[in-house]
Order: structure tokens, then C-alpha cells, then sequence
């Protein structure tokens, strides 16, 4: 059968794909122990749609995708940790494993994500999915909710969506059992490591579930092997199922991102303020360099700084009181390198965040007080005070976002900063435009000043974005996970950040349902180049480290047999 590939299984129950993952009509084909019938079209046109028919499935209202069902499958056999790129439908795939696991088992399922805006979206986009959902009250539960309201929620629900953190607290506190917990979802699995929420929600339902079965769901695990061996290790992974934006049953359903990296010059004002900082520390370095403690080539980073910490802590322990001095000079050169760094890619708003941060710091700590207490930062603490955000990036981004809107007024961009102080930096500099309508998006906590949205907040921004009321959305890194927001078609960050995680999921918060742009501002002969290159570097190896992790497991062929109660049927069928 010219240009298709084989699923294993016994002969009567083969199913045929071609090369871009369709399912092929055979005649009187019939998957093992049911009647469903696969009714997918031999064609590349993905505009001839299908469906997938379940009875616990609303009709019509999730597309077939091959690639998806090979995964449901796969899930359902023994738990799993499914990594596909983003946009590619991980939602799809555990909103049909749900279906099938509650036509299977008793009990219910919980489906936990790292944010309450997060939770909340699940929890919407599911609603009309499942056939049953009236009757299996869907509902979602965080710490927004009252202990005495989320007592009385749990157990009635057949799905039920939940943050982390209130689910470890409600079962440690006996308010929650997990005993008939027949599915555990871990979207955003990538967090099970340490001592996160999410990782000891895992371990807590594996202790207690009588029936249990782990889905972890991400498009960026991390290019570290030890890391993902923990995640798999934390959520009693037994399968990885993996593919690649280069999987050609894929490469027909994820739009092109176009990534554009915009070079910048950063002001010579802002180099002369940074000047008496990276002397300072170079002083520090070449002193620790001599005696041994500073061992790597090449420009001061912070992987050098670590390193010369952990040999001057590992000389205390060996007796040498010498390496005290050391510790408190190489504690100065992180803070220094994190304060020329703020200076030079991201401006003098953030560069003033961070000293507000030391500020706090100074009342508990003497080495901070006495940082702050130094002619070289109380002279740039007044030149700060004076001055009003100047840095390229921010002309650079006017410029971007103008043209944007010019071009397409129903454009919606998304924004990215680390800081708090450079998303209201831009907000102020977007505002003075008619046209631009930017709106902050930020985390809970309250800190240096700056009043933190809740979680009710953050979904109204949410949904107003999506709803046109306003057109740039400038985010911190709360925003950066999984929030599906289909119409934003520009996606600008404000610097690359050294993380294959972070600027995977920054990545995927555009271009999700057409072509999205990417901007990606760096400033020149600073942190930001290393930081980019760091990032492509580990995001390379990610896909093979992730490989590595999944030939400790035993080799299963599907049959498909987990998939006997789908039936996939064409648009007009």
C-alpha cells in the first residue's frame, strides 16, 4: 500500500495511515470488539475535516487527528508523559482520554494546572466538549474558593479542575481522598520536580488512588536528562510519547511562526551608569581569579560566579577560614552582575526594581545594607530618581507595535518582560498612541510597590484582551503558560531569557490557530546575546535528552486497542 505506515497489531485490526497522519477509508475495516467504523478521508486538504464520535464526546466538536488518537491511546495503556509542541491539541488528547477512562472505571478525574487563570481556561474550554457535562457538574476549584466551599465541592464532581496547591493542602488536611480518583491530568508536567505543588500533588494521589493512571502534558520538559528522569520518577512514568513540530502527521495542523530578532544599541547614558559597576566586579574577579577560587575563562556570568561559590563553600567545609572573604566577595559580584545587567537590557525601571528589592533586603540582611550603603549605588540610586525610561528597547517596541496596528488594526500582540517595572514602563510608552490599548498582566503577590492582580483580575484581562477591548496585552511571566489566546499574532519579548522552558512557552502563546510573528529584542554586547544562544543550545538538545530518558522504558507497539469506543467520521458524514 504505496505511502503509508503500519500500526502494529493483529492482522484483523490494522488501521492504515498516509503521510500526513490521515486515517484511510477500508472498506468493512472494524476496530477490535466494536462496531466504529473509520471513515477518515486519503487526503492532505486538513479543510476536509473530521470528527471524533465518543459516547461521552459532544458530536462534531473535536477535529481527528490522527497523531491525536495514536496518543490517547497510548495514554490510556499505562501512565504516560506526552510531549508535543505547542498547539499541537495536548488539551484534545487528554479531553478524549477522559471520555474513555470515565466510560471505563468509576470515579472521577482531576486535572491540575499551575495557575488559577490557567485552571479557569481549562475548565471553560472543556464545558461544551464532554456530552455529560451537566450531569458531571464540571467544575473548577483554587484557592479563591473558601476552605468550608471547597469541602463541599469535592466529591461532586466527575472532572474536576484544580491548582496544585489546593489539592496538596485539601488532602493533607483530610478535607480531600484521592481514593477514587480514577485519572490524574498534570498539565504544565514540566513543574513536577523539587518541592512544587504539582510534584507533591502527584506523589500524594499515587499513595491514596486505588485505580491509578498519570497523564503529564508539556512542549518543553528540559533539555536535561536529570530533570526529566525526576518528572518521571515524581509521576511514576511507565511511556513517553513524543513528536516533534517535525512529525509529518503534524506538519499540516501547527502554523508557521516567523521569529525575527531585532538587534539594539543600548545608550551610552546607560553604559556610563554601568561602567563603575563592571569595574567593581572585575576587580572583585581578577582577585578571586588569583587565588584560585574564579576558574572560568572568558566574560564574568553568572555560571562562573556559582562555580567560584560552591569551591569557596566546599573550602570553608575543608577548614580554610580564607574562603570566608571569598563568599562575601563573590555574594557583591552576583548582586553586581545582576544590577549591570538590569542596566544594560532592560533599563533603568528595572535597574531601579532591583535596588527597591535590595532595599527590602538590607533590613534583614548586613552584606545588602552594606551593598546599598556604597558612594558607587547611592550615586546611581539619585541619577535613577531623576531620570525617566530611556533604554532602546522601548522606542524599538513603539515603533514595532505602530506599525503593527498601521497594518492591521484587529491586531492583538502580547508583550513579555521579566520585570514588573519595564511591563509599566511600556505601558506608559504605548498608552500616548490612540490606537494601541495595553493592559498589564502580572502575578498575585504584591511586592516592591507593586499591587499584584488576583486571580479573578487576571482572567477579566484575559477574557477583555480576547474580546478586542484591548489590543496589546504586556505580560510577565505568568503569562507565559499555557494560556491559549487564538487571535494574538504578534508575540514581542522584551529580552530572550536563557531557559529552553521559558521561551518555548513564550513562543506558544502565538500563532496557535494562523501564522504568528515573533520579535525578539537583543540588546548588542550584552547578557542578551549569550542568553539567546544559551536557550537555541538547550532547546536542541532537549528532543534528544527527552529520547534518552524514554529507551529506559520498555518498547510497546499500540494496536489501538484502547481506542475501540471512537469512531472518527467525516464532516458531511
Amino acid at each position: 500500500m504505496s505511502g503509508t505506515s503500519r500500526l502494529s497489531g493483529p492482522a484483523t485490526n490494522i488501521t492504515y495511515l498516509n503521510e500526513s497522519g490521515f486515517f484511510l477509508l477500508r472498506r468493512s475495516h472494524k476496530l477490535r470488539k466494536t462496531n466504529a467504523m473509520i471513515l477518515y478521508p486519503d487526503s492532505d486538504d486538513t479543510s476536509m475535516s473530521a470528527f471524533v464520535e465518543h459516547p461521552n464526546l459532544s458530536p462534531k466538536f473535536v477535529q481527528a487527528r490522527a497523531y491525536q488518537l495514536i496518543a490517547v491511546d497510548q495514554v490510556l495503556s499505562k501512565s504516560t508523559l506526552l510531549i508535543l509542541p505547542t498547539a499541537a491539541g495536548k488539551t484534545a488528547v487528554t479531553w478524549m482520554a477522559i471520555a474513555q477512562r470515565l466510560l471505563e472505571k468509576p470515579g472521577w478525574i482531576l486535572f491540575i494546572a499551575p495557575t488559577v487563570a490557567l485552571v479557569n481556561q481549562h475548565m471553560k474550554n472543556s464545558m461544551p466538549v464532554f456530552r455529560n457535562n451537566l450531569n458531571w457538574n464540571i467544575l473548577s476549584i483554587s484557592g479563591k474558593e473558601s476552605v468550608e466551599t471547597r469541602q463541599n465541592l469535592w466529591g461532586t464532581s466527575k472532572v474536576v479542575f484544580a491548582t496544585p496547591q489546593v489539592v496538596r493542602n485539601d488532602v493533607k488536611n483530610g478535607r480531600l481522598s484521592l481514593k477514587d480518583c480514577c485519572m490524574l491530568v498534570v498539565d504544565e508536567a514540566h513543574h513536577c520536580v523539587g518541592s512544587h505543588a504539582m510534584r507533591e500533588s502527584a506523589r500524594l494521589y499515587l499513595s491514596q488512588a486505588k485505580n491509578s493512571l498519570i497523564i503529564g502534558t508539556t512542549a518543553s520538559p528540559s533539555s536535561r536528562v536529570e530533570r526529566i528522569q525526576e518528572i518521571c520518577n515524581n509521576l511514576e512514568i511507565k511511556n513517553i510519547h513524543l513528536r516533534t513540530r517535525e512529525d509529518r502527521m503534524l506538519r499540516d495542523y501547527l502554523s508557521e511562526l516567523e521569529i525575527n530578532e531585532v538587534k539594539v544599541d543600548v545608550p551610552n547614558k546607560i553604559r556610563e551608569l554601568a561602567e563603575p559597576f563592571i569595574i567593581w566586579q572585575k576587580q572583585i574577579v581578577d582577585k578571586e581569579r588569583r587565588i584560585g577560587r574564579y576558574v572560568y575563562p572568558g566574560e564574568i556570568g553568572m555560571s562562573g560566579l556559582a562555580n567560584a561559590m560552591d569551591r569557596s563553600s566546599r573550602a570553608i567545609k575543608m577548614g580554610d577560614s580564607r574562603a570566608y572573604s571569598s563568599v562575601s566577595n563573590i555574594a557583591t559580584a552576583m548582586r553586581l552582575n545582576h544590577l549591570i545587567n538590569h542596566l544594560l537590557c532592560q533599563g533603568i525601571t528595572a535597574a531601579g526594581e532591583f535596588l527597591d528589592r535590595m532595599l527590602e533586603e538590607s533590613e534583614k540582611k548586613k552584606s545588602a545594607k552594606e551593598f546599598l550603603d556604597d558612594y558607587r549605588v547611592r550615586n546611581l540610586i539619585i541619577e535613577l530618581s531623576n531620570c525617566e525610561e530611556f533604554h532602546s528597547k522601548i522606542s524599538a517596541i513603539r515603533r514595532i507595535v505602530i506599525e503593527r496596528l498601521r497594518n492591521d488594526e484587529q491586531a492583538k500582540i502580547i508583550i513579555f518582560s521579566t520585570f514588573r517595572d519595564t511591563v509599566r514602563a511600556l505601558e506608559d510608552a504605548l498608552s500616548e498612541f490612540d490606537q494601541v490599548k495595553p493592559i498589564q498582566f502580572i502575578g498575585q503577590s504584591s511586592k516592591s510597590g507593586s499591587i499584584g492582580l488576583s486571580p479573578k483580575k487576571q482572567i477579566d484581562r484575559l477574557d477583555k484582551f480576547k474580546k478586542g477591548e484591548f489590543n496589546v496585552l504586556i505580560a510577565t511571566s505568568v503569562g507565559e503558560e499555557g494560556l491559549d489566546i487564538p487571535s494574538a499574532d504578534l508575540a514581542i519579548f522584551y529580552e530572550p531569557v536563557a531557559s529552553e522552558i521559558r521561551m518555548i512557552q513564550r513562543r506558544g502563546r502565538t500563532g496557535r490557530k494562523k501564522q504568528g510573528d515573533i520579535v525578539v529584542l537583543i540588546a548588542r554586547g550584552t547578557m542578551d546575546e549569550r542568553a539567546l544562544s544559551s536557550s537555541r543550545k538547550k532547546e536542541e538538545y532537549m528532543h534528544k535528552s527527552v529520547r534518552r530518558v524514554a529507551r529506559k522504558f520498555p518498547s510497546s507497539m499500540s494496536n489501538l486497542s484502547n481506542i475501540a469506543d471512537f469512531r472518527v467520521k467525516s464532516r458531511n458524514g
